[in-house]
């Protein structure tokens, strides 16, 4: 077991944060809401000390006798962080002592984050909790599907990746036959016991292996993240590779925010490191089943410490209790990014990842949909489509979009091969331009 010499060698304590996290999982609620309010007031204590943008925003430091008091606090928008970058960083810290991160602005706003050592060794541990969830053992090996994949080029980077983190990557900046085909060989050569990637990446990864009959070892468990996973995706993923998608959820900006379970019922959150807020339209926080978007409170990065920050997402808050007996709360759902979301006329909106799924669903013949809003009244409909594909399947579609946003809206029918990446290799199935 190379874990614990390597965690020893390393110095990150990594371990021996899995281990408390392993533990305070099966907190009840009321703990865990405590330890969350304890965690809450230091870091809102210590960022209004230390950072100027928070002495500048508050009056005074926030009292907080409950979590509910954390509203009084004003929520930090991406623009926020992208104009106050240096007076977010907290004054105990150089910009250089930090680990530095770059969000791939597919909405439109790259961000520079910065987190302190302590903060990325327990997002390591948490996530190393949630690939335990999906089946992941110390040791496993891993076939991951990423974009411009980390290649290894010291000597301890190599011992590294060889003995303890035994990965092998196909880079999904370049899916095409020939590199799908070498990576499938490669998988059925190496029996990795973990598959993990983006959701999109690993269903046309899982899609080219059905069509072309291309057999693949079973996998232990599979990882979906960074994108959507909508449920016809994940069906063909886990039938071609014969076990059940975990799917994790989190943003460069505070790491992990919720994963799935063994149960597959809604997604964890990640109490211990990070405060999760659902806010209505209307600034309420939203009740159990009822949509809002997601503003997140890290409670452990001291470096660059993101409060009440709008990760540009929606999700749906839960009141049940997982079967899995942990205490950790559950999202029911994530429902899209507020970017994606296509607007009507009236001015309310549609969820754009809930119309591609509805369609790809319950219309024959379409195997991939993107859609692009560029005016109110006028979408582009970028379509793979699949074998059983007919011009009736296109007319069923564009008949979709007139009943939902106007029978005399503009629709461009696009027939490609494949859907185009984002920059940061992943795909976005919905896009608004107004």
């Amino acid at each position: 077991m190379t874990y614990p010499i390597w965690d020893l060698w390393d110095g990150t304590g990594r371990l021996r944060e899995l281990r408390s996290l392993r533990q305070s999982q099966y907190l009840d609620s009321d703990r865990l809401r405590q330890l969350q309010l304890e965690r809450l007031r230091a870091i809102v204590s210590y960022a209004h000390r230390n950072c100027r943008f928070y002495r500048e925003r508050w009056a005074k430091v926030p009292r907080l006798d409950r979590l509910d008091d954390l509203r009084q606090i004003p929520i930090v928008e991406k623009a926020d962080v992208g104009a106050h970058v240096d007076d977010l960083i907290s004054s105990e810290f150089k910009s250089e002592s930090l680990v530095a991160a770059k969000t791939g602005g597919s909405t439109g706003v790259a961000l520079r984050v910065y987190f302190d050592e302590p903060t990325q060794k327990a997002r390591n541990a948490a996530a190393m909790r949630t690939d335990g969830w999906a089946g992941w053992r110390p040791g496993s090996m891993i076939a991951g599907l990423w974009g411009t994949p980390p290649v290894p080029v010291t000597l301890k980077e190599k011992i590294r990746n060889t003995f303890h983190d035994r990965l092998i990557f196909l880079d999904t900046m370049r899916l095409d036959e020939a590199s799908m085909t070498q990576f499938a060989a490669t998988m059925r050569r190496l029996e990795p016991e973990m598959l993990f990637g983006h959701a999109h990446s690993l269903f046309i990864f899982a899609q080219f292996l059905q069509q072309r009959g291309i057999p693949v070892p079973r996998v232990d468990g599979i990882i979906s993240t960074s994108m959507m996973l909508i449920d016809s995706e994940r069906k063909v993923i886990e039938s071609v590779f014969g076990s059940p998608v975990t799917n994790r959820y989190g943003c460069e900006e505070v790491g992990l925010i919720g994963s799935e379970c063994e149960v597959h019922r809604g997604m964890h959150l990640n109490s211990e490191h990070v405060f999760v807020e659902f806010i209505r339209e209307d600034g309420e926080p939203a009740q159990p089943g009822e949509e809002g978007r997601i503003v997140v409170t890290d409670l452990m990065n001291r470096g660059m410490p993101l409060i009440r920050y709008a990760v540009g997402d929606m999700g749906v808050p839960s009141a049940r209790r997982c079967e899995c007996g942990r205490g950790l709360p559950l999202m029911e759902r994530l429902t899209g990014r507020t970017a994606d979301f296509l607007k009507r006329r009236d001015g309310s909106r549609v969820a754009g990842i809930s119309l591609v799924e509805k369609t790809l669903t319950a219309i024959p013949g379409l195997g991939q949909l993107q859609i692009v809003q560029e005016k109110l009244d006028e979408f582009v409909l970028n379509l793979v489509p699949s074998p059983e594909y007919t011009e009736h399947a296109g007319r069923e579609l564009e008949g979709v979009l007139r009943t939902e946003f106007g029978e005399d809206v503009r629709i461009h029918l696009n027939k490609v091969e494949r859907l185009t990446q984002e920059r940061n290799a992943k795909y976005r199935f919905s896009i608004c331009k107004v």
